[in-house]
């Protein structure tokens, strides 16, 4: 695969930490190679930097948070605002991310997420805590992702990062579940973890 799927920018390989070269892939490949059948339909990885990064299996606790977050955030959000779930959300021409939720403008439309239009993102995190806590939230920082939370699904304790820059998120606070979180970003949105209806 080479053009129409890759911009002639676009080196071919990545540079990994000990040093050998990988086989850079932009989003438009990977995208065509999962339409060819390629990868099967339930895999889940992330596009970071040109490279897959395989995605944990998720936990009991992170489905039991994130069903009750849809029901909740479907009934609370502004209208003139809506979410997507664990949409493919394209940062650049070679790192895609699939946050559990992303909130933008309904005048924006899904088919223009990108960095720009993204207000807040969610992350559920029981395995994937670490991951979500450190790469995965700078990587947000670093495309302006303007507020992050990441919520651990075993302590209920949520992480919220706002003031991006690009070595990382300026402020940092953790919150615990009785907490009461206002978002920034998008007026309305307010969460108390231990107040939501869990099935």
């Amino acid at each position: 695969m080479n053009q129409p799927f890759r911009s002639p920018d676009l080196s071919m390989t990545t540079q990994a930490a000990e040093g050998l070269p990988r086989r850079r892939w932009s989003v438009a490949e990977i995208e065509e190679a999962t339409r060819l059948g390629l990868f099967d339909e339930d895999e889940r990885f992330e596009l970071i930097g040109g490279e897959i990064v395989p995605m944990n299996a998720k936990g009991f606790q992170h489905e039991v948070i994130k069903t009750a977050l849809t029901l909740y955030f479907a009934e609370i959000r502004p209208r003139e605002i809506v979410f997507a779930q664990e949409t493919t959300f394209r940062l650049n021409e070679d790192t895609f991310v699939e946050p559990d939720f992303v909130f933008f403008r309904k005048s924006d439309g899904l088919a223009n997420l990108n960095p720009r239009t993204a207000l807040l993102a969610i992350e559920v995190a029981d395995s994937s805590l670490r991951w979500d806590l450190g790469r995965k939230a700078r990587i947000y920082a670093d495309f302006g992702i303007p507020e992050l939370w990441v919520i651990d699904a075993v302590s209920r304790t949520i992480h919220v990062h706002r003031e991006p820059r690009l070595e990382g998120y300026r402020d940092i606070r953790a919150f615990a579940e009785a907490d009461r979180i206002e978002s920034v970003s998008v007026p309305g949105i307010v969460l108390t973890l231990s107040e939501l209806e869990t099935f």
